[in-house]
């Protein structure tokens, strides 16, 4: 597709001028991420400032190259030091501790104490659970002619899954999905004074739900919730602070439903634009899995993940990028490279060529990505499986929300089963 098909977009010398909030791009951002594949694999994108890369080859190598980091130079908190973040006190609080945004050793010692909670062995108990709400959720679209299965069916299913895990009230669900869209809208694109007021209040309200929690397994210790097991969790005689506990539980509870929810919209939208009975891409369990890792490649529910530079590192042939650099790694693009991929563009489950970087590379590796498959693998199964004459009733809409990818709504009309 030629960038003149494109008017949101302009390339010249490699830089790039593409408001991520342009209705086109929002809509189709692989459009623009095929004419960037053509032009460039790496391109400075004014609107971001900094350098971005979309090759897989490219993006897989810098996720694991410890040159580059998730730690801002100097600490997190050095961002404070201009004194004009006072009120984003809380917010970055529970971000300067956050395992999200940290390297070894700190890194290393936080991931160990939360890491055996999400290995697959464990992860594959919940089965039952998933396969048993799925089917709740879907009982109640009875006597209905439409529903929007983002409310539905996928929110509900990761939200009460890691609220599970972790033993908080699952009928705190709908304050904590609050919570955690107000934090994460920080991540996104052009936040203004309000949306971090309003996340600094959702991080000192979260914090404050949470210390509480904690505070009820100090004086009841022993319970085999997951917040238990962080509250009594030691490695190499050191254990969690409070900040440090605070930050991790909010992490999981954000990253155990956000991305999910997204990318469970997506991946139905993908299944039913195929046409058909969507019950062959579930026959077996391998074509299950297969469809899955689709899904994750061809629709992604996150598309940038930065890293900082701690020393020169050429990112791309002719671009070196200096210590202290910001650096955008575009995965939803490295998804759809046709250098990687036969026919990117096309959905197909039994691909040869089948991989993907949605859930990152190396030391920063989806900690919840085992959990995310099972849930993902078992909702899609189970829906279809149940209504197999499900239609879209109307065009999904992608939200305004890059670097995140996920649709506004997703109604579909019931009548056909």
């Amino acid at each position: 597709m030629p960038p003149s098909t494109l008017p949101c977009l302009s390339l010249a010398d490699r830089r790039l001028r593409l408001d991520p909030h342009e209705p086109h791009f929002v809509q189709d951002p692989y459009a623009a991420y095929a004419v960037l594949h053509a032009a460039s694999g790496a391109f400075f994108w004014e609107d971001y400032g900094f350098w971005c890369v979309g090759r897989f080859d490219a993006v897989n190598r810098l996720l694991r190259d410890r040159s580059l980091g998730r730690e801002r130079p100097g600490g997190y908190m050095s961002i404070a030091a201009c004194g004009c973040r006072a009120h984003l006190s809380a917010f970055d609080r529970v971000e300067a501790s956050s395992l999200l945004e940290l390297e070894p050793p700190a890194h290393t010692r936080l991931r160990g104490l939360v890491n055996r909670a999400f290995v697959s062995r464990q992860i594959e108990r919940l089965r039952p659970r998933i396969e048993t709400l799925a089917h709740e959720l879907i009982d109640g679209f009875e006597g209905k002619g439409r529903v929007d299965l983002l409310p539905a069916f996928a929110t509900p299913i990761p939200m009460v899954v890691i609220a599970e895990m972790l033993g908080v009230p699952v009928e705190a669900g709908p304050q904590l999905l609050d919570w955690s869209h107000r934090m994460v809208a920080m991540y996104m694109h052009g936040s203004d004074r309000a949306a971090e007021e309003a996340a600094d209040r959702a991080a000192r309200e979260f914090s404050g739900f949470l210390a509480a929690q904690v505070e009820a397994r100090r004086r009841s210790p022993g319970g085999d919730d997951l917040l238990s097991l962080l509250v009594e969790a030691r490695k190499g005689g050191e254990k969690l602070s409070p900040d440090e506990l605070i930050s991790s539980v909010i992490l999981l509870l954000n990253a155990g439903h956000e991305a999910t929810v997204h990318q469970a919209g997506n991946a139905i939208r993908a299944i039913l634009a195929q046409g058909g009975d969507p019950r062959r891409f579930f026959a077996t369990p391998q074509a299950t899995e297969a469809t899955v890792e689709e899904c994750l490649r061809f629709d992604a529910p996150l598309h940038m993940f930065t890293r900082y530079a701690y020393r020169p590192v050429e990112v791309a042939p002719g671009v070196t990028v200096e210590p202290g650099d910001r650096v955008g790694l575009l995965l939803g693009m490295a998804n759809r490279d046709p250098a990687a991929f036969d026919a990117p563009d096309a959905f197909r489950p039994d691909r040869h060529d089948q991989k993907t970087v949605t859930f990152g590379a190396g030391l920063h590796f989806c900690i919840g990505a085992p959990l995310a498959r099972l849930e993902l693998q078992v909702a899609l199964k189970t829906l279809f499986d149940r209504l197999p004459g499900l239609r879209l009733a109307d065009v999904p809409h992608y939200r305004d929300s890059y670097h995140f990818h996920g649709l506004e709504r997703l109604v579909v009309d019931l009548s056909a089963r």
